[in-house]
């Protein structure tokens, strides 16, 4: 099938060496940070494209999209690879779309919305608009390579979503269009508040071509490490800066020991024993910030600008789900869940979490702000691995005490967290591909038989 593919794809792309086949590479764009799963690394590292095609425009995926629909080829469509839910693994081999040469930034608006392609890196996108005033609204730990149809397709927030909420809060994604896998291929503007018909649907209903994604204003900021005696001090301290309207804030991240211990490149930020706060906030603050530290009883142990995605140290490459990759390096045992405790009584449920599992559950907190303008404690625990039955018992348990969980440990949408409950992804999915030919087996709700029954009917 491979070399018959291949050679029907050359004649659909302009340059042939686009046209990929070499099984290392293949293997490479086959797969994403998945193996941070011990669930789901057995699951899915055999798992492998028959070859990958990496258009340069809209043309030549209507092209693919077309023959692949004429020929029941499954087409799974990669971004960066920076996701840790095997987003992009292709489950039934066929086809890999390479979106990384569609990277081009059009323009910025004067109101500030950026209009690109989808393999456009966000850490790229973030140092341009920095340049023209403006700066993203919030970004993965993933920055330097992540794109930014990837992040719509695949992603939920990050650094910024304390004061700027997740992707789909506050009409941060403008507009998108997308290409179908419809009998004939087309492309369709999605604006407003019908892009939740494909965000963070993985690639199943749709392929992002173009995008208006909204910045803001860029602001000078300054890192922050401080240091507490315990994880209770350390906590109260961070949720204060979060929730205050006060402070103009960019990160705000709370560790439990023993997790700074694991982050050996900023040793020097690290207390022996202690919880840390890493923070971005703005410059100007900084004065009010140490004073705010030392009120509170901790101890500020760095401070430094930060000058764009290459700054050396970066803490933000040390929060959101880098903590796990920083974990894993220490000890292959941990892994990690996603949660979101509740602002009112979180502290009755990590007293809860911490009785029944003890240092199993060691607690990473990310603050962030809801669709409500609510600011909770969002959470990245590091969790230690020992059989699948304990790490279900730590999901089922967190949701018992009404902590949610999206379970990062199954490789499909509806048990990931954020699915939607009115199945608007499904419904688009079931309009604009019908056959199920794109990223098959990642939207378990669609059933391609149901369909055709309820067709013929």
């Amino acid at each position: 099938m491979s070399e018959q593919l291949a050679s029907d794809m050359r004649q659909l792309i302009a340059d042939p060496a686009r046209v990929i086949t070499a099984p290392a590479v293949l293997d490479r764009l086959s797969h994403d940070f998945y193996w941070y799963s011990p669930i789901l690394h057995p699951q899915l590292v055999n798992k492998q494209g028959d070859i990958a095609v990496q258009p340069v425009n809209v043309e030549e995926i209507l092209a693919v999209l077309r023959f692949a629909g004429q020929h029941e080829i499954p087409v799974t469509t990669r971004g960066a690879g920076t996701g840790n839910y095997g987003q992009c693994v292709p489950l039934h081999g066929g086809i890999i779309l390479d979106l990384s040469l569609m990277d081009k930034l059009e323009s910025v608006t004067q109101d500030g919305v950026a209009i690109c392609q989808p393999g456009l890196r966000l850490g790229a996108l973030e140092t341009e608009a920095r340049t023209r005033g403006w700066e993203l609204r919030m970004y993965p730990s993933t920055l330097v390579k992540a794109s930014v149809g990837g992040f719509l397709c695949g992603g939920s927030g990050g650094i910024g979503s304390v004061a700027h909420g997740g992707l789909r809060d506050f009409d941060t994604v403008r507009a998108f269009e997308v290409v179908t896998m419809e009998d004939e291929p087309r492309v369709v503007l999605h604006e407003g508040a019908a892009v939740h018909e494909i965000l963070h649907a993985w690639g199943t209903n749709g392929i992002l071509t173009r995008i208006w994604f909204a910045l803001t204003p860029a602001i000078a900021w300054i890192q922050i490490a401080i240091a507490f005696d315990g994880y209770d001090k350390a906590f109260d301290f961070a949720e204060s800066i979060a929730v205050g309207a006060e402070w103009i804030k960019r990160l705000v991240t709370v560790f439990e020991w023993s997790i700074p211990s694991f982050f050996t490149p900023v040793k020097q930020v690290v207390r022996e024993g202690k919880s840390i706060v890493l923070l971005m906030i703005a410059t100007d603050q900084l004065a009010s910030l140490r004073e705010a530290a030392q009120s509170a009883g901790g101890e500020v142990t760095f401070t430094g600008a930060y000058d764009g995605p290459r700054t050396q140290p970066l803490l933000s490459d040390y929060t959101w789900n880098h903590t796990t990759l920083w974990a894993m390096k220490a000890d292959p045992s941990w892994t990690y869940l996603q949660c979101g405790f509740s602002p009112t009584e979180c502290r009755e449920q990590f007293r809860k979490l911490r009785e029944r599992f003890g240092e199993e559950f060691l607690f990473h907190i990310e603050f962030m702000k809801n669709g409500e303008g609510v600011v909770i404690p969002g959470a990245i625990p590091v969790v230690r691995f020992t059989t699948p039955e304990r790490l279900q018992e730590m999901i089922d348990y967190c949701r018992a005490i009404g902590v949610f969980v999206a379970n990062p440990h199954v490789n499909y949408l509806e048990d990931g967290g954020r699915f939607r409950p009115d199945n608007i992804q499904l419904r688009v999915k079931q309009k604009y591909d019908p056959r199920g030919l794109l990223n098959p087996g990642k939207m378990v709700s669609f059933h391609k038989e149901t369909l055709e029954v309820e067709t013929a009917q």
